[in-house]
């Protein structure tokens, strides 16, 4: 409960203004509960800052670093339907 709170304290430093910061703050928020996964719920901000900032024209917002972290959760997010699709247990 601690750390939900304080989790939860941060909301309010949150530029609401700037959808390229609300979109993926809230998107991390909302999955992390629902999928029971902070790796999904971490995943999902990470690449929707990376593609809200593309399609913003603010590509140069983006450290390097953001888009190896974006790029990895998106071979996380793509493992479980390659396997099936494949047909690997």
């Amino acid at each position: 409960m601690v750390v939900g709170f304080m989790m939860v304290s941060q909301v309010g430093k949150i530029d609401w203004q700037d959808w390229g910061i609300a979109i993926p703050a809230f998107l991390t928020m909302t999955l992390m509960p629902f999928t029971y996964s902070i790796a999904n719920g971490l995943g999902a901000g990470f690449i929707a800052y990376v593609l809200i900032r593309t399609f913003q024209g603010r590509i140069k917002d983006v450290h390097p670093l953001m888009w190896a972290v974006a790029g990895a959760f998106l071979l996380f997010f793509a493992v479980g339907p390659i396997e099936a699709a494949l047909g690997i247990p």
